[in-house]
């Protein structure tokens, strides 16, 4: 059953996109979160392994104690079990996987700022694909010259990015990667929301992602350990493994609010915020190929002018 569009108008524009953009936020300080530790454990799986594990620790507690998490899970199994769910519709965790692998390996060494401008990317196209062909829970949403200029300002905050010699030395893989996790994001959150709406609760979609996600990452660490060795002994602070907590609250965030406002406009949405805390966080603790605080800061108004311009409802005027 996809949503109606009187259903979801019944939430402001405004709330909506905000709650995308603290999605994009908590998705900033999580990546420089996992980042860091995949730096002092030298060993961005075994980092990864350790932020998904968590979250799902806390999912399957969570899922167990409300009674929302019972009933979206006895759904879940009913769905799988007569196929009502398909396969696919489990996958979302594979996208989350890839995402929190990146920021292991790579944030520490990039930042955050020039991983998310390669998640706006990927998130920019897919989203406007993903709508056109009407993957999402809100079915086909309409791709208007205002959500194709927004797309488009969207990619000119990453040309910012990548002006000048700051990418200098980094490796083509670490600029390649962010750019299929924004692809597998745009996906992850069409998918999860409609999953949301077979099990009724955001809460069992999220359980299912980091199910799936945990699975997979740690078959990967495994084989990097085979392969090149133990991690460095795991470091005292606390804030290094909050990781996973981030993770749960913006993946259930994503799964409510995506048939509200289509994937597009959840991906400006959490672009924006992703953009406005990377400014913050490499500029109180910058990495290595870090832009410079004008550049970053021009990023974060050229995506803000995108969102604007995608999420206003022009009309033409009366005449």
């Amino acid at each position: 059953m996809t949503a109606t569009p009187s259903s979801r108008a019944r939430l402001p524009v405004w709330v909506t996109l905000g709650a995308a953009a603290g999605i994009g936020m908590m998705t900033a300080v999580q990546a420089r979160v996992n980042g860091q530790l995949g730096i002092r454990l030298d060993d961005g799986f075994v980092a990864a392994v350790v932020s998904f594990g968590s979250g799902l620790v806390i999912v399957v507690v969570l899922s167990a104690v409300l009674p929302s998490g019972r009933a979206g899970f006895a759904k879940l199994v009913s769905g799988v079990r007569t196929r009502g769910i398909p396969w696919w519709m489990l996958a979302g965790g594979a996208a989350g996987a890839l995402t929190v692998a990146t920021q292991g390996l790579a944030v520490g060494i990039i930042g955050v700022s020039l991983f998310t401008v390669g998640i706006v990317a990927g998130q920019t196209v897919n989203g406007l694909v993903l709508d056109r062909i009407g993957f999402g829970p809100a079915g086909v949403v309409a791709v208007t010259v205002p959500r194709l200029l927004g797309g488009a300002l969207a990619l000119v905050a990453v040309g910012l990015a990548l002006v000048g010699d700051g990418l200098a030395g980094v490796p083509v893989w670490m600029l390649a990667l962010p750019f299929l996790c924004g692809i597998a994001i745009a996906w992850q959150q069409a998918t999860n929301g409609r999953l949301r709406q077979r099990v009724g609760t955001p809460l069992t979609a999220t359980l299912v992602n980091f199910t799936g996600g945990t699975l997979l990452l740690v078959l990967a660490a495994l084989v990097h350990i085979a392969v090149v060795g133990g991690p460095e002994p795991f470091p005292t602070e606390p804030w290094l493994y909050v990781g996973g907590a981030l993770g749960v609250v913006y993946i259930v965030m994503s799964a409510a609010i995506v048939q509200y406002t289509g994937v597009l406009l959840l991906g400006l949405g959490a672009v924006v915020g992703q953009l406005l805390m990377s400014v913050v966080l490499d500029a109180l603790w910058p990495a290595p190929a870090s832009p410079g605080v004008v550049q970053e800061l021009a990023m974060v108004t050229v995506a803000l002018l995108s969102v604007v311009v995608a999420a206003v409802p022009w009309r033409r005027r009366a005449r």
